[in-house]
């Protein structure tokens, strides 16, 4: 029963604002993390290859079709992406601008794990999560870190 008591006492619970709070920005970063990915892979198309197609896009991200038919509606509805049937999906200023922020945010958290020892493969594969979720804060100490890792 002492046992107990010392470890309720050592695990105790944050602020309830706060930590509803955390939760409520963690459920935002949820909402547009999809964005920010499809705008994201359509920006890489079009660089890449002169066009971003539905069935590109569909087997990039590992997903059936009708999604990203689902998926490109809302973000024309989001101002994100233009779109007719049957054609390429081009990016709207909001999109491109979406899509450089999401590039940078990857980019730099990439360049952090890989300067704390991950591997340059499983950087690139984690990055896709954090990306989304990390704040500004700490983002900005990623890119202190890759700064002085870069310099030694």
């Amino acid at each position: 029963m002492n046992a107990e008591r010392t470890r309720r006492v050592l695990v105790s619970l944050p602020d309830a604002d706060r930590q509803a709070a955390n939760f409520q920005r963690v459920r935002e970063a949820h909402q547009t993390e999809v964005a920010e990915d499809y705008v994201e892979l359509i920006a890489d198309l079009i660089d890449t290859a002169g066009e971003a197609r539905a069935a590109d896009i569909a087997r990039r991200l590992g997903v059936a079709h009708p999604t990203v038919v689902k998926t490109i509606a809302r973000l024309q509805r989001d101002g994100l992406v233009e779109s007719q049937p049957y054609r390429s999906i081009f990016l709207t200023e909001a999109g491109r601008a979406m899509a450089e922020r999401s590039r940078q945010r990857h980019a730099i958290v990439v360049g952090f794990l890989k300067a704390i020892g991950v591997s340059a493969e499983t950087a690139e594969r984690d990055a896709e999560g954090v990306e989304h979720h990390v704040s500004d804060e700490t983002l900005a100490a990623f890119e202190r870190i890759i700064g002085t890792t870069a310099s030694e």
